[in-house]
């Protein structure tokens, strides 16, 4: 017996150990991006910087020719709706909707084919191969019917614009890429996924992770000059950029064979050279901001299924892809893209040590002995563990409320057990899936089912 209470806490001292070192890493990672969020605000600050609005970009002074791609594969649910919203809402003066479809996708070609009678400015662009194939291959289709009728007409677009079919774009943000790429060869804004009544807890954690990464982590990258990855919509790219670019990759912009493009695309402008921005605007000087909003997965299998991908294109294959970049920031940057993956196993092993010290105390107080103490040292790793915790969830709570206001911020907090669960399934989905990949398979377009806002406003 005694040597089985001795194991019990040998187990509960070793795991709470690599839980604890690993935690005070990750945080003091995470501290550091808060301060230099905070320095950057003063800096701004103190430079008499103001955020933009939309009066700032007047559609008047507007000149350039945008194509909005929109790859899909399965959305006869949602792309109709979603077409006919992007052409009530745009007010860019010169633009064209360029819906990508597969020839075995009847009914998502016939949703939009649809809309493509009712309005000129919607084009329909079948892909040579059935589907699905990736993203990437459709978004390749969609570019070449861009150059073509560029050609044809004789007038070149100057830009192109992602969205994916459930998007709910904003208004006036061609004009914001309009004038900004006069200044940079990419333009990403804020992404903040809508609220779901049906699915607070599950959709909901998408609200805190994409209010923390597009309200601090994104402006931190951007200020500190690291490559800036595409969050895939609401971002728009030059023509002159994707042309560099498909040169470099031998003829095609988007590359086929990767599972998260978007995010290797935004990493490819900077080490092409270019210069990629993340612009955070206001309708007005007191309004909401500037942003991409879509309903994001609604149920634990879906979301198990988007976050599997993400970890699998960016933290596994994206480390073989994309490698490393020169200087301190880009590697910092890149590391923190990839440590989500190794982030599990010690999350995995927290709950872990949480059960042990459980059991460990039970089977002590049971037995009428005193369980193994923890030294002064651990005490002050756990301390600090606990402090920095509390600083993440008052940030949290901060990035939050700002976009979503105070319930949701509210519930941010308690969500982080959701975002946790999902993302230990989500981590062995996405080994899988690795290993998979590393043995040969194709890589296929993994998405899941959308819809789309039937209250939206105008």
């Amino acid at each position: 017996m005694d040597a089985a209470v001795a194991w019990i806490d040998g187990i509960a001292r070793e795991t709470m150990l690599f839980a604890a070192i690993g935690f005070l890493i990750g945080g003091i990672d995470d501290l550091a991006v808060d301060l230099a969020y905070v320095v950057r605000a003063i800096r701004r600050r103190w430079r008499g910087s103001t955020v933009p609005v939309m009066a700032d970009f007047p559609t008047a002074t507007c000149t350039g020719r945008i194509a909005v791609l929109v790859p899909a594969w399965d959305e006869a649910a949602v792309i109709g709706a979603m077409l006919r919203a992007t052409l009530g809402r745009f007010d860019h003066p010169d633009w064209r909707l360029y819906a990508g479809a597969y020839p075995n996708d009847a009914a998502t070609i016939a949703a939009i084919a649809a809309v493509a009678a009712e309005d000129d400015r919607v084009r329909l662009v079948l892909t040579p191969r059935p589907g699905p194939t990736t993203k990437a291959d459709c978004l390749n289709a969609l570019w070449r019917a861009v150059l073509a009728d560029g050609a044809v007409e004789g007038r070149a677009f100057s830009a192109i614009v992602l969205h994916d079919a459930e998007d709910v774009v904003h208004p006036g943000e061609l004009r914001l890429y309009d004038h900004m790429l006069r200044h940079a060869d990419a333009v990403q804004i804020p992404v903040l996924p809508l609220p779901d009544p049906a699915s607070r807890w599950v959709s909901g954690h998408y609200i805190d992770e994409f209010a923390e990464a597009h309200g601090r982590q994104l402006p931190v990258r951007h200020a500190l000059g690291a490559g800036l990855p595409f969050a895939g919509v609401g971002c728009a790219i030059s023509i002159a950029m994707l042309a560099r670019i498909a040169e470099a990759r031998g003829g095609l912009p988007f590359d086929d064979a990767s599972l998260t493009e978007d995010y290797e695309l935004g990493l490819t402008v900077r080490a092409l050279g270019g210069r990629g921005v993340f612009v955070r605007a206001l309708e007005t000087p007191d309004g909401p901001p500037v942003a991409v909003r879509a309903y994001f997965p609604a149920t634990l299998a879906t979301a198990i299924r988007q976050k599997a991908r993400w970890m699998t294109g960016i933290a596994l294959a994206g480390w073989d892809r994309t490698g490393w970049h020169r200087g301190w920031r880009d590697h910092w940057m890149r590391m923190r893209d990839r440590r989500t993956i190794l982030a599990i196993p010690i999350l995995a092993t927290a709950y872990v040590a949480l059960v042990a010290w459980g059991l460990d105390e039970a089977v002590h107080k049971w037995r009428g002995s005193a369980p193994a103490a923890i030294d002064r040292d651990m005490l002050w790793v756990l301390y600090a563990n606990v402090a920095l915790f509390a600083w993440r969830m008052a940030v949290r709570f901060a990035m939050v409320r700002r976009a979503y206001g105070r319930r949701e911020a509210l519930r941010s907090i308690p969500r982080v057990f959701v975002g946790n669960f999902v993302a230990l399934f989500a981590a062995r989905r996405a080994v899988l899936r690795y290993a998979a990949l590393l043995r040969g398979q194709p890589v296929r377009w993994d998405k899941t089912a959308h819809h789309f806002p039937t209250d939206l406003p105008a």
